[in-house]
């Protein structure tokens, strides 16, 4: 298997995380104890330099599973956890918006597609070209979207995180906020946190060397460490997988992920629409309710929304994108299964409209 590096150096702040805020005392009600007491407990307010990991049943499982499934040394792990730090930041960052609040995609789009993001963006397309296109011709995934997407992850490199990925996938796995998914999503930041130990074991490396952002992603394209043990490839061909300090490795893995996930090759990805009529409000909501999936023919949403581009295939699937103004008119667009292959990166219209809005502004910008 090759080696995995990582860099030693502390990273910038992820661009979603709140390095001001200070640490707030974690209340057992909701959290887990720092004891070997089930983290349900609700006898006391503890602060986070009080929590032991490696006393909690939760961690002793999970190392148990470790050790059994892997050929993990018990004492090792136990040790290792002793070195974990709780990380209350990183559960306020995965509380849900407050309700109420309206979607706005205008307002999103403007995080993401401004002039310090297109200009850095343009450097690095003149700068890895040649890359670029190597990765387009192997794997099929235009330079414009990979652009956008290492663009809107990380601006190039520049915000990758500085968080402990021990820290942030303990935290999460073993004490994820109280919402609705809690259970899920636990079991999804456990199965994380034992990818990033098989990787720190694979790659020779002390797993507190990795950091990243609040919720343990990694490097210039922020894979968790399950994508980048799965989908991140060598792409420099210097025997390494880099995620953190090689932009190159980083536009092949890309391209490989959405490759893997439903990208197909010379497909367009959206196109603008025009909703016909406000009176089939059944009709158009269960086209939106597909869901992140092309699922329709042209013809089959005619009688909805039409499309003024003449490159809209007529033979290709379709899913009805919808991108919500706030108090203002709803965006229709037309996304194609590559739109959606774009949604398993992130499994958001706006995310995956903005990659694809960032990279088509860049390539204009170089193309003046």
């Amino acid at each position: 298997m090759l080696t995995l590096i990582v860099s030693t150096l502390l990273l910038a702040p992820h661009a979603q995380a709140t390095a001001t805020k200070k640490p707030r005392k974690v209340n057992t009600a909701n959290n887990a104890s720092a004891t070997s007491d089930n983290p349900s407990s609700k006898n006391a307010t503890i602060k986070k330099d009080d929590v032991h990991f490696d006393q909690w049943k939760e961690v002793s499982a999970f190392i148990s599973k470790m050790v059994s499934r892997h050929g993990f040394v018990e004492a090792d792990l136990v040790a290792t956890f002793k070195q974990v730090r709780y990380v209350e930041q990183t559960r306020q960052l995965m509380r849900p918006a407050p309700p109420g609040r309206p979607k706005n995609w205008k307002a999103y789009r403007a995080r993401f597609v401004e002039p310090y993001r297109i200009e850095a963006g343009v450097a690095f397309w003149d700068k890895y070209a040649d890359d670029l296109a190597r990765a387009e011709q192997q794997y099929g995934v235009p330079a414009e979207i990979i652009v956008g997407i290492i663009g809107v992850e990380t601006i190039f490199g520049k915000q990758t995180g500085s968080f402990r990925v021990m820290d942030a996938l303990t935290t999460l796995a073993f004490d994820y906020p109280d919402t609705p998914t809690r259970e899920a999503r636990m079991q999804f930041f456990q199965s994380e946190l034992e990818n990033m130990l098989l990787m720190a074991r694979e790659s020779t490396l002390d797993p507190f060397v990795f950091k990243g952002s609040y919720a343990g992603a990694i490097g210039w394209p922020q894979f968790m460490p399950g994508s980048i043990r799965k989908y991140a490839v060598d792409f420099d061909g210097d025997g390494k997988i880099n995620l953190t300090d090689s932009p190159v490795d980083a536009i092949g893995s890309v391209a490989h992920y959405l490759a893997e996930h439903g990208w197909k090759k010379n497909l367009p990805v959206a196109f603008p629409a025009t909703l016909l009529s406000h009176d089939k409000s059944e009709a158009l909501s269960h086209a939106i309710g597909k869901g992140l999936a092309a699922s329709f023919q042209l013809q089959d949403l005619k009688t909805l929304v039409s499309t003024a581009s003449s490159d809209a295939p007529p033979d290709v699937l379709y899913g009805l994108i919808d991108l919500q103004n706030g108090t203002d008119a709803t965006e229709y667009w037309l996304g194609t299964e590559n739109f959606y292959a774009i949604t398993r990166y992130n499994r958001s219209y706006f995310y995956a409209m903005s990659v694809f809005d960032l990279g088509r502004v860049i390539a204009a910008a170089r193309g003046k």
